[in-house]
Order: structure tokens, then C-alpha cells, then sequence
């Protein structure tokens, strides 16, 4: 699983993502609809993601056997270009090197296809890294040059919605296409900062927290008594606030035994630890990231406390190993890309999967050669990546790196990924909707329930996803705010 997925939560220290009222009041009356209907848990919604406009295709990949992030260099000249707006350097550069070995990959594979067909044209894509060092200032000043000096075409981002944002704001200014592939705030496409350019391809954090909720109230039906654990900042709250309203709606019949908030680069985790001991809980609720998640896991199983954790961020490799194969087992974690079982029920999905990881395996540079780029294409790296081949298929599709046009294709838009999964563009908001994933964290001997090709299993000296459950894309939809023009008197599929 992706070590980049908890770093790159270092630049959320900088946000403020609380929910309004307002949002918390509209999702909760669109999923009691579903619930009262009879929907929620017994009729599959997400049908209408059923079919795709275009898909990715395994056997048209180029050969990349010769691909190393760490010595990949592209194109130059009339060609597409691609900037990766991120931290390159800096505490959160692992963001960068992370993004770039998706990216890269991509760009080394559809030129070793001969490129794409634009402006009459067959072009190369060139992918350039815009080192925002995590800073706003940074972040406005480097973007604006890719587009007005290296006559970037399309923006990719990146780590921090804060960042985002900025990048977004540029993108709509010069009418340049903008993916958000990573953020997981909601309050980036609403109508204050919604624009016509930019596009959230990705999941956000408000959704796993429902998705969470969804899982132990309709799919497993066990464990009733939950304690919410979190950071004391924005996002902690938000997605404590998210986990409620879902089991408010998902699991009414569920207790909420204890809720704690504590300060950020915590140490001594002992007196919750042993707050959560004595309340009875079955279930540690918590959105921690690392290194406060690794503190937290590590703390409670020398204490002896072998309560799993609901997560959203607890996915690092490193700190699976470090506790052992006993010591994630049973923690339930909610992502963006299992299909469940892609290596079984998407065709082509092994060898997409097996192409990266064989690469991998030859890879001597750091972090490149570490565990946690093993399994990219199956964790959020694989999210990533789906959603970068959609805006290139895009690019193809249109003919055209025009701004305008690419836009008016993707609103509505519908793309099937390697996965088999299919991720639908919201017309309105820019928001996608897909299918999420329940991963119930086990050891070795049992992960071939998702790891179905040999070796069967994920890591050898660690717990890992074992069984996969699909969330319906209709039980966690993205918000949507109805106060964008776009899109008042729509549902939130939005129709």
C-alpha cells in the first residue's frame, strides 16, 4: 500500500476544511431518501456506472521494461506538456517523487506508443516538475510560469488543498485544464472556488468517513461500540463529523462510547489509550496520519490493546511492518481503487499490475526502491494514475490541448480504469463519482482473498488488505454545494 498517502497529509496542518451546517444538512437528507427507500444496503445505485465512454486498454501499452522514475527524462520541443505542481523540495518532498513516478510512467508509456494525435499532429508528452516547496506564494509564482514561459497545457496536483486552490485559480485564469488528483477536500470545488478549468478526479475525506460508517452498519454488522480518536485541527473534526452523520443514517443502532481530539506530533498517547480501554469500545475511529498514527499504533499495542482502527490514512508500509503481522490485523481501511478483487475482475488488470511491479523490482534509487512503490497501481498511486491516462484519453479524444474543449468533454464524461472500475465527472461541480473500497486488514496467509495472483499475498511480514468490499458509489456520492448555479435543482448524481 502507498506510503505517500500519510505524507502527504503534512500540508494539511495549513488548512481549515470544517463542514458547514448547510453541508452536513443537504448530504444527510439526500442519504435518507436512499435509506427510506429501501436503497441503501439492498439496491446496487451505482448501476448507472455500469458503462464507459472510454477505457483503458492494457494491450495498447508501449514497452516500458527500460522505466526508472529516478533517471526517466522526457521529450522536449513540440510536444504535450504536463506539469506536476507539488512539493519537490522541502519536508514534503516525498509528495513530488511519488507524483513523478506515476506521471513519468504514464508519459513513458504513451510515447513509447508514439504519443497522441493533437493539432494535427502526433505529440510527445513532457512532464515538468513546478516545485511549489509547499508554500501559496510559491505555488501561484511557479504556475504561472509554466503557462506563460514553458506553455504548459495541463496542471496536475498536488499536496494540500490550500496549494490546490491556488493552482486552480491560476488554471481558470488562463483557461488551462487543472486535475486535482490528490486533494480530499470538499471545499475545493464549491461555488466560491468552483472554475470551468479545474477538475477533482479523486476522492474526498468526507466520503471514506461515510464509507466507513456505510461498512460496519450495512456490510459487516458486528462491532457496535466505536471511539473517535483525531487530530485537534480541521480535518480531524471534519472527519469525525463525517463518521457521525454516517452512522446516524448507516447504523443508528451504534454507540459512539468516547470522542477525543489531540494536538498534532502527539507522543504520549497513554491517557486516551487508556480512556478508549476502559470505554468499552470495539472500534478506534480515527483519521490520524503519520507520524501520529504510527505513535498511536505502536503505543496501543505495547499497552496491550488490541482494539482495530477504522481508517483513512493508516495504510504506510513501514508502519505495518514495524507492529508485525499480528498488529494491523482487522483495521478496516476505506480507499479510492480496489475493484474489489482487480486481479480477477477486470482482464488486463494483472498485467497493468505486474508491469509496475516488475519495474519496481529493478529500481536501486531511493525511495523509489522502497516497499511502499511495490503496489502502486493498487493503492491511491493507482487512483492517480487512472485518473491521469482519463484527462490524457481526454486529450486524445479531443484532438486538442484547447482548454475549452477538453472541458465541455469531460463534464459528464465516463472512464473505465485498469481496475474495471468506472469514474463518472459530475457535470456541475467537477466532482467525481465512483465506487469506494472497504479493506479489511489481515495477515499473509489470508490476503489471496485480494491478492489472487502468486505470490498471495500483499507483504510477506505484515497484515495487509485480505478480504476487499465494494461501497456503492451511490452510498457515499461527493457533496455537492447547492449554491453553485451549476448546480441548483440537481440530484446529487447530478441529474
Amino acid at each position: 500500500m502507498s506510503w505517500t498517502e500519510r505524507i502527504s497529509l503534512i500540508s494539511f496542518l495549513t488548512l481549515s476544511i470544517f463542514l458547514s451546517s448547510n453541508f452536513a444538512a443537504q448530504e444527510m437528507a439526500f442519504a435518507e431518501k436512499e435509506v427510506k427507500s429501501g436503497k441503501a444496503g439492498k439496491v446496487d445505485p451505482s448501476d448507472k456506472l455500469a458503462t464507459a465512454n472510454a477505457a483503458f486498454e492494457v494491450d495498447k501499452m508501449g514497452n516500458v521494461s527500460d522505466f526508472d522514475p529516478a533517471t526517466w527524462v522526457g521529450p522536449t520541443g513540440d510536444t504535450i506538456k504536463m506539469a506536476i505542481v507539488a512539493s519537490f523540495s522541502g519536508p514534503s518532498a516525498i509528495n513530488g517523487q511519488f507524483y513523478w513516478a506515476c506521471v513519468s510512467f504514464i508519459a513513458h508509456d504513451i510515447n513509447k506508443r508514439g504519443g497522441i494525435w493533437v493539432d494535427g499532429k502526433k505529440k510527445l508528452i513532457e512532464v515538468i516538475k513546478a516545485d511549489t516547496k509547499g508554500q501559496v506564494d510559491q505555488a501561484k509564482k511557479v504556475t504561472e510560469r509554466m503557462i506563460l514561459q514553458e506553455k504548459v497545457k495541463l496542471l496536475w496536483g498536488t499536496d494540500g488543498s490550500h496549494i490546490m486552490k491556488v493552482i486552480n485559480e491560476v488554471a481558470n485564469k488562463y483557461k488551462v485544464i487543472a486535475l486535482n488528483a490528490s486533494c480530499t477536500s470538499d471545499d475545493i470545488q464549491t461555488a466560491e472556488n468552483f472554475g470551468r478549468y479545474s477538475f477533482h478526479g479523486g476522492f474526498s475525506s468526507d466520503q471514506v468517513a461515510r464509507g466507513l460508517a456505510y461498512f460496519y452498519g450495512q456490510v459487516r454488522k458486528k462491532e457496535k461500540k466505536f471511539y473517535i480518536l483525531c487530530q485537534d485541527y480541521g480535518f480531524g473534526h471534519t472527519f469525525a463529523d463525517g463518521f457521525k452523520n454516517g452512522l446516524k443514517l448507516y447504523y443508528p443502532e451504534a454507540q459512539i462510547v468516547g470522542e477525543d481530539y489531540h494536538k498534532l506530533f502527539l507522543t504520549d498517547f497513554a491517557p486516551y489509550l487508556s480512556k478508549i480501554k476502559a470505554s468499552g469500545a470495539e472500534v478506534i475511529f480515527t483519521g490520524d496520519w503519520v507520524p501520529d498514527a504510527s505513535n498511536l499504533a505502536k503505543q496501543a499495542q505495547q499497552m496491550g490493546l488490541n482494539i482495530p482502527f477504522a481508517n483513512i490514512w493508516m495504510t504506510d508500509a513501514n508502519m505495518v511492518h514495524d507492529l508485525g503481522i499480528e498488529g494491523a490485523k482487522g483495521w478496516v481501511h476505506v480507499g479510492p481503487y480496489h475493484s474489489p478483487v482487480p486481479f480477477d475482475a477486470a482482464p488486463g488488470y494483472t498485467k497493468f499490475y505486474k508491469t509496475w511491479n516488475d519495474q519496481w523490482k529493478k529500481w536501486k534509487t531511493p525511495p523509489y526502491n522502497s516497499p511502499s512503490f511495490a503496489h502502486t497501481p493498487a493503492g491511491v498511486g493507482g487512483s492517480w494514475m487512472m485518473q491521469t491516462y482519463w484527462l490524457l484519453n481526454l486529450v486524445e479524444r479531443a484532438k486538442t490541448t484547447d482548454g475549452d474543449k477538453i472541458a465541455q468533454l469531460w463534464e459528464g464524461d465516463t472512464y473505465r480504469g485498469a481496475n474495471g472500475k468506472v469514474l463518472k465527472m459530475r457535470a456541475c461541480d467537477h466532482k467525481v463519482i465512483q465506487d469506494l473500497s472497504a479493506e479489511e486488514y489481515a495477515p499473509p496467509s489470508q490476503q489471496k482473498a485480494s491478492f489472487t495472483i502468486p505470490p498471495y499475498y500483499w507483504f510477506k511480514e505484515a497484515s495487509a488488505p485480505g478480504t476487499i468490499y465494494r461501497l456503492p458509489a451511490g452510498m457515499v456520492l461527493p457533496w455537492m454545494d447547492q449554491k453553485l448555479d451549476r448546480c441548483k435543482g440537481k440530484n446529487d448524481w447530478g441529474e
